[in-house]
């Protein structure tokens, strides 16, 4: 029992906060649903939720942890919402419309996305900055037009893909699996030495190469990662609809994906889960909100609440406010009351803050030094001078 106890003090919590919080999230909303107390609605944002997170966190892979700007991240979600929805069509006959079918369409639409990311990363890669956006941005552009003049008989064409829709009451379940899945093969890339190479060539590619890195191999691996993820969150789209439409896939998706990383933070995990649960939340309520004649002021809306956190996030001026209120300044501070060695040495007699004959240091800095006599002539104070 003593080893056990001693291996769970041993345990590095910051690691697993966000499986903790997701894990506890999801059950919630679980028991919620199986109860009866969720509407159709809420069951609709979690989905969305998932799927946004799920998205972010991939392409903070690239952006954040990597490095390099990517704007193609919904063009791999538009590959993997329609070759995983067709595969859906193609065995609703002979599976139906449960699990089985669902987890084949995701091992089949995240292995072809994957394919996609190989293909654009292995020459695109080569290119930095600017060319590299550009770039990305046409590849979405060329598969978004690529599904559109489809004929009917393939992939549906102008009107879309018609998809099988998964149970609302189960679906958004799995989409947190998949958010847990995304984070372990993420994170666990991130912290081992292949994630120290990627950070490396973030911080100078220069260096990194110098060192020995292959820094072709890290940067398609990251490329490839986030292109297979994205895939995933693509069939869970298709899932989640009963029609699939490329027009959806636009360069304004991946912008908003890309804000999703910027807001969180570039190269912070737990930041962009938050942004981008956020933002989810904020454009689906708006365009439920807002209908008719107010619709066209949901993307004013949008746009004002992003300008504003970016302004909190970025001001000079806001910096002592933010170091002072920041909730995980308040959450260490709340661990360090409830950590039992902190209590230890709270209790202590022998406390720096509560010894009596402490002196401060303004008091030492105006002390005025007096030279003894006797001190400085040892030989007279001996005569008894």
């Amino acid at each position: 029992m003593n080893r056990i106890i001693e291996k769970i003090k041993g345990i590095t919590w910051k690691y697993y906060l966000n499986y903790i919080v997701i894990g506890v999230v999801a059950a919630v909303f679980s028991a919620l649903t199986f109860a009866g107390a969720l509407p159709q609605s809420t069951l609709y944002l979690l989905e969305r939720m998932t799927i946004s997170i799920i998205l972010a966190v991939s392409l903070g892979l690239v952006v954040g942890f990597l490095g390099e700007l990517s704007l193609g991240h919904a063009g791999f979600m538009c590959i993997g919402a329609y070759i995983g929805g067709k595969v859906s069509v193609l065995l609703a006959d002979a599976l139906g419309k449960g699990v089985v079918n669902l987890l084949i369409s995701l091992l089949v639409g995240a292995l072809i996305a994957a394919a996609a990311g190989f293909i654009v990363g292995l020459p695109a890669l080569r290119l930095k900055g600017d060319y590299l956006a550009i770039v990305t941005l046409a590849f979405c552009e060329i598969v978004k037009s690529l599904f559109q003049n489809t004929s009917e008989e393939s992939f549906g064409g102008p009107l879309g893909l018609r998809t099988p829709r998964f149970d609302k009451q189960y679906l958004f379940i799995i989409g947190f699996v998949l958010v847990l899945v995304t984070l372990a093969v993420i994170q666990n890339l991130l912290r081992s030495k292949h994630g120290r190479a990627i950070t490396a060539i973030r911080d100078n590619e220069i260096a990194a190469h110098a060192t020995g890195i292959n820094v072709t191999k890290y940067k398609l691996v990251a490329f490839v990662i986030s292109a297979a993820f994205a895939g995933v969150a693509g069939v869970l789209y298709s899932f989640a609809n009963n029609n699939v439409q490329a027009a959806v896939f636009d360069y304004n998706y991946s912008i908003e994906i890309l804000v999703m990383v910027v807001l969180g933070g570039m190269g912070n995990i737990t930041g962009t889960i938050i942004s981008a649960a956020v933002i989810t939340y904020l454009n689906t309520t708006l365009t439920v909100v807002l209908t008719g004649n107010l619709a066209v002021l949901k993307d004013l809306i949008y746009a004002l609440v992003l300008i504003l956190i970016v302004v909190y996030n970025n001001a000079p001026a806001l910096k002592n406010f933010r170091e002072k209120y920041n909730p995980r300044k308040f959450l260490k501070a709340l661990l360090k009351l409830t950590h039992p060695e902190s209590k230890k040495y709270a209790d202590d007699e022998g406390a720096w803050a509560r010894v009596p004959t402490k002196i401060e240091m303004n008091e030492i800095l105006s002390t005025d030094i007096v030279v003894n006599e006797s001190t400085k002539n040892p030989d007279k104070a001996d005569k008894g001078e």
